[in-house]
């Protein structure tokens, strides 16, 4: 029949959304080419012949990586370092925004029960601490370390204030998001008869909430491990400052061990937090 509604020159079905598709496309090519000339996005320099040759130069000598006994001792140094700064400074991090997510947390407004509006000043210190969570966060860690190092010097301590500092804004916002979008019944009903914000929040929010706080977490964790490696190359010390210092060398072989540290890295972090979640359920 099909073939038969083909011959009688009957027209097959059209696709309704074809004009949206197109139209979007368009829409983004057009706001794609000034950006891409805007910061000189020419990707076919990659295969200049001096680029390939410098590019082949560089990766050939990536193997074998480097696996010196001393070298390695240096780099599982520096890896100790950076699992440390990203700890220390996660751990700061949480310090800060634990109490501010329990500030900006509208559920747990006792004045919002029954009229469902908080009073004045319970809405005016609410924004006020959101507005120190944008705060916090809108400055990127690699900014804070480098004020920081003129602040404390060289070292891990420039490092850690970074992460802390960022990262408390960063938890403090997805925090309250995560806590704001769960089940409130619970909470509601423990402050209408009168408990604590804390004792609602332990009992009636946290419960449903905290393996999703806790994924959340790990994976900042993890953000934070690769962000003190990045801040080691304003020297605040770790695996960061010792891939600098070989990729100035042009240690190829140095550079590829020290990449396979990273992965084994973010793939421990992927593992701890599976762990987490599956104890949580």
């Amino acid at each position: 029949m099909a073939n038969a509604g083909l011959a009688l020159g009957t027209a097959p079905p059209r696709d309704p959304a074809w004009r949206g598709r197109v139209t979007a496309t368009v829409v983004a090519l057009i706001i794609l080419w000034p950006t891409l000339v805007m910061t000189e996005f020419k990707p076919w320099q990659l295969l200049d012949a001096q680029s390939l040759d410098s590019t082949w130069r560089f990766l050939s000598a990536f193997f074998p990586p480097a696996h010196s006994r001393e070298f390695l001792l240096l780099v599982l140094e520096a890896t100790w370092q950076t699992i440390a700064m990203a700890t220390a400074g996660m751990a700061l991090a949480m310090a800060g925004a634990i109490p501010l997510t329990l500030i900006v947390n509208e559920h747990l407004s006792i004045s919002r029960l029954g009229s469902g509006r908080m009073s004045a000043p319970a809405w005016l210190i609410r924004q006020t601490v959101r507005w120190l969570l944008v705060l916090l966060r809108s400055v990127p860690e690699l900014v804070w370390a480098l004020i920081f190092v003129r602040i404390v010097g060289l070292g891990p301590t420039a490092a850690v204030l970074a992460i802390a500092l960022t990262y408390c804004g960063m938890l403090g916002k997805v925090y309250a998001e995560i806590l704001e979008s769960s089940d409130t019944h619970a909470t509601d009903t423990l402050l209408r008869n009168g408990s604590g914000r804390l004792a609602a929040f332990f009992y009636g929010t946290l419960p449903g909430a905290a393996t999703e706080l806790m994924s959340y977490t790990v994976y900042r964790w993890e953000c934070a491990i690769r962000g003190s490696v990045v801040m080691g190359y304003v020297g605040a010390g770790g695996l960061g400052q010792r891939m600098d210092e070989s990729t100035k060398m042009l240690a190829g072989s140095e550079v590829s061990t020290m990449l396979i540290v990273f992965v084994l890295l973010v793939a421990a972090a992927d593992v701890v937090s599976k762990l987490f979640r599956k104890g949580l359920s």
